[in-house]
């Protein structure tokens, strides 16, 4: 493929490098795009109209007329050798110590106004030093610069290897730098988008039952695992031993916790709405404040015969509103100021539990062992306390 650079007719400044292929027409078309008018012929830089694209060469500069004779963008004899030979001249590099073989076309016409144009676009204007190879010495970074170079000559972000280098956000940023440094403006705008769109999107996706087995068993067993605000929504952790972990904020909602044991698990202020924790081990478990409405928790394991009790408070309203803990081993546990509006409580062992303060309006206690149960203050309005296993007594006052 050749590329060349093209001109408005008597015009020597903001020229395009463009790709040549398929027809003279192609070319004019393209021309008639990039410079904003309607292209009819081709000159090359002595004047001479081309007929035939077979005789434009790699970087040749040409001139394109909307019909108009040619018109010679300059008479100084320094500015035509700048139009046409000197913009082909081969160029060594020396950046930091490494070498690179351009045109001088390439480092000037991409970016005009960039500080490599101003450096190479006249001869010794800038008294560039060079080594004893004859190579002009840069003192920048070869690995940031070699991307720019590669940018300058076809307009794409591609390392050595042939790889995108859109994939690293490191890089991206070296280049950044170093496109600054040198006044590669339209790079400039390139990267900064580049580097916004590579920054990972932040990950709110619960985490599935495989991802946090995975979890568990490169956790060495003396280690605390800490759970805290993490996402579980609708996970399957059945049967999982979940021992002493802290889910303290987790969101638990809609999950599958069944014949999982929690035994000293910290479930405060954790989300378990509608989750399933059907005869799980929940003994010395901590749940203050958390949310279990519509939580389904159905003969579990509350007791611990240590003497070591869960804890359910609600300080600021443990929301268990319509739970369904029937049959569950509750002896002693710590469910005072919570919310248990319409739950089922039915054959429940709550024998010493505290239950002051509680709302257990609509609640269906019928079955349960309340026996030094602490109900003082709380509110049993249509409570169903049908075939108790031993009666209410009067020091357990109601309201």
């Amino acid at each position: 493929m050749r590329r060349v650079t093209l001109f408005v007719n008597g015009s020597a400044r903001n020229g395009k490098v463009v790709a040549v292929y398929g027809t003279l027409s192609d070319l004019l078309s393209v021309a008639s795009n990039k410079l904003g008018i309607k292209a009819t012929s081709v000159y090359n830089g002595k004047g001479g109209l081309i007929d035939d694209i077979a005789l434009i060469r790699d970087d040749d500069v040409l001139f394109v007329c909307e019909g108009e004779p040619f018109i010679d963008p300059q008479t100084d004899g320094r500015a035509q050798e700048e139009l046409t030979g000197s913009h082909t001249d081969w160029l060594t590099l020396n950046v930091g110590g490494r070498y690179f073989t351009t045109t001088r076309s390439t480092l000037v016409n991409k970016e005009p106004d960039s500080m490599l144009a101003h450096m190479f676009k006249d001869k010794d204007a800038w008294g560039n030093k060079q080594d004893p190879r004859g190579a002009f010495l840069i003192d920048r970074s070869p690995e940031y610069f070699e991307p720019i170079l590669n940018y300058l000559r076809h307009g794409q972000l591609i390392v050595n290897d042939g790889i995108n280098l859109l994939g690293s956000t490191a890089l991206l940023v070296g280049v950044l730098e170093e496109a600054r440094f040198f006044g590669i403006d339209s790079l400039i705008e390139h990267l900064e988008i580049a580097i916004k769109n590579s920054q990972p999107a932040e990950d709110h996706s619960p985490i599935s039952r495989k991802e946090f087995v995975r979890f568990l068993l490169a956790t060495p067993t003396k280690s605390e695992l800490r759970c805290q605000g993490l996402n579980f929504s609708g996970a399957d952790l059945s049967r999982l031993d979940l021992r002493y972990i802290n889910f303290k904020m987790a969101n638990l909602s809609r999950c599958n916790l069944a014949h999982a044991n929690l035994c000293c698990a910290n479930l405060e202020r954790a989300d378990l709405s509608g989750s399933v924790l059907d005869c799980a081990n929940l003994q010395g478990v901590k749940m203050l404040c958390s949310n279990a409405e519509g939580a389904s928790l159905k003969g579990c394991n509350f007791e611990d015969p240590s003497g070591l009790k869960a804890n359910l408070e609600g300080k600021k309203c443990a929301n268990l509103k319509g739970v369904d803990m029937e049959g569950s081993q509750m002896t002693g546990i710590n469910l005072r100021v919570a919310t248990l509006k319409n739950a089922k409580l039915k054959n429940c062992n709550l024998r010493g539990a505290t239950l002051a303060g509680t709302d257990l309006e609509n609640c269906d206690l019928s079955g349960c062992d309340l026996q030094e149960a602490n109900l003082r203050g709380s509110n049993v309005k249509g409570a169903i306390f049908e075939e108790m296993l031993t009666p209410l007594h009067m020091s357990q006052s109601v309201r």
